[in-house]
């Protein structure tokens, strides 16, 4: 990951990290199911957020590393490592 933009995405960890610790908070004090299963969807959406913006940076940098190596098996290396996520994704 490139280390200039490392720092937002540990900013929106950190945040993600403390709406998680609300929610657990949430469940000891014994709050509505449904307000507890929203601030949930919202942790989800907001990990979906941050796992596009790693993944953008991935093929921004790490993939077009690759293809301008012109080292094809570092190339299908690369490839092969996203078609793993995707199908992990798909699970």
């Amino acid at each position: 990951m490139q280390e200039t933009g490392g720092a937002s995405i540990i900013n929106r960890l950190r945040r993600i990290e403390g709406q998680v610790r609300g929610v657990a908070q949430m469940v000891e004090d014994d709050r509505y199911c449904i307000d507890i299963l929203n601030q949930m969807q919202a942790v989800k959406a907001a990990l979906g957020r941050a796992e596009s913006e790693i993944l953008k940076r991935h093929a921004a940098c790490c993939v077009a590393e690759a293809i301008a190596s012109g080292d094809a098996d570092e190339q299908k290396r690369k490839f092969g490592e996203l078609v793993d996520l995707f199908e992990k994704a798909k699970r």
